[in-house]
């Protein structure tokens, strides 16, 4: 994901990645060379662990050649490592680190995430002002693909640098956050987490509000141009999607996307390089209007994605897929919850509007949450069930019960 990020991408030209050994190291750089990684190519992997990388400050040494320093900002780096450099030196460079070993001693884990946060500046930037000085590094980055043990490891460390007994736990962890904010990636965006949720997720393994916003991500539906065409194209879709409020002008709204959009595409292909200044800023004007409308139906229709976790706790029925709850079990109850008939609603899954992977991955999360709240209350009616159905997936319940 952080590749991915063009906004990202502009910072992590240099990078330090902590992996368990010294063999991983060197399993990572054959596989970051490997012919199908064509994008690693343009980074110069340094592996600074083992005897050959040199012990000490000598182990720097390659790492600063690598860089290219003074001129950092013209090279891209990767820096393996499984001990060495992380902690005690300063590399300006670096404005990010990728935790890739399951330490679980905080000591050990912030050491190496300070090491990017070393400041990077220029002083004297053009060479006629002594006194200026240029900020480099305005921010950088500790990317963790375990959040259990990050989470949990944010709050032993908040709670043992403040031991003041009058503080509570959330206050501790709230005043670390402060200076080093939490981000979590929720199918769509970055988002902060606050304090709250940081102490419940060490608790449950997840929060509420984390599982709230899985519900409101952009990534559950699909309002791409041909999936709009389809659902044009479908006038019993429209219709059933027009007779709930808030989609009135549903019909409107998609045909000036599509129309502006096949517009668009048409004068830069007649045009070419040939484009004015004119119509250039004339296209940015329209392509942010259908940008804006597109978001419009998109955030409608998450509003409905969000009444199915409503839907789920009124239904008991957990062995079968939410597809078959609602076509077959419990069509009049969905129609009260979410204004939908079974008719509607099937045309809307055909049509691809609903996004059915990310579906499952959030109804099974979901469940995993109501069960953990429902244990201490000694309730369990699903204790026979071999099978746990998702939005039209089913599981075993040993596969239920494994999932990350």
């Amino acid at each position: 994901m952080p590749y991915s990020d063009r906004r990202l991408l502009a910072v992590l030209n240099h990078t330090l990645w902590f992996l368990p050994s010294v063999a991983s190291c060197h399993a990572m750089r054959n596989l970051l060379a490997s012919r199908e990684n064509v994008f690693y190519h343009d980074y110069r992997v340094t592996v600074c662990a083992g005897p050959e990388a040199g012990i000490g400050a000598d182990a720097l040494t390659p790492v600063l050649k690598a860089m290219n320093t003074p001129n950092a900002l013209e090279t891209k780096t990767i820096t393996l490592t499984c001990g060495k450099l992380t902690t005690g030196v300063s590399v300006k460079p670096w404005t990010g680190i990728f935790m890739l070993r399951n330490t679980t001693s905080p000591e050990t884990y912030f050491q190496a995430a300070f090491r990017v946060q070393t400041p990077w500046t220029i002083k004297n930037p053009d060479g006629l002002h002594p006194n200026n000085e240029e900020i480099i590094k305005r921010e950088c980055y500790v990317f963790d693909f375990a959040p259990n043990r990050a989470l949990r490891l944010i709050s032993e460390y908040s709670c043992a640098l403040n031991i003041d007994i009058s503080t509570n736990p959330e206050q501790k962890v709230a005043e670390f956050i402060h200076f080093l904010p939490v981000l979590c990636y929720d199918g769509s965006s970055m988002k902060a987490v606050n304090a709250g949720d940081i102490l419940d997720y060490t608790v449950s393994g997840t929060t509420a509000t984390l599982l709230a916003r899985r519900w409101e991500s952009a990534m559950l539906v699909n309002v791409d141009n041909e999936t709009l065409r389809r659902l044009m194209a479908s006038q019993e879709a429209m219709n059933a999607l027009m007779n709930i409020e808030g989609f009135r002008s549903l019909n409107k709204d998609i045909e000036t996307i599509i129309n502006k959009n096949e517009l668009i595409n048409k004068t830069k292909r007649e045009k070419g390089d040939d484009i004015t200044k004119t119509d250039k800023k004339k296209l940015t004007e329209e392509q942010k209007e259908i940008k804006s409308m597109r978001k419009q139906i998109q955030e409608k229709l998450i509003k409905f994605a969000t009444r199915i976790p409503v839907f789920m706790y009124l239904t008991d029925y957990r062995e079968n897929c939410l597809r078959d709850v609602i076509t077959q079990l419990e069509p009049g109850l969905f129609k009260k919850v979410t204004g939908l008939g079974v008719n509607d609603f099937e045309q809307l899954v055909s049509l691809n509007v609903f996004n059915g992977t990310l579906m499952n991955q959030a109804i099974f999360q979901f469940k995993r949450y109501e069960n953990a709240s429902l244990e201490y209350t000694g309730i369990n009616r699903h204790t026979k069930d071999t099978h746990v159905g998702g939005f039209d997936t089913v599981v075993t319940k040993e596969e239920f019960v494994n999932m990350d």
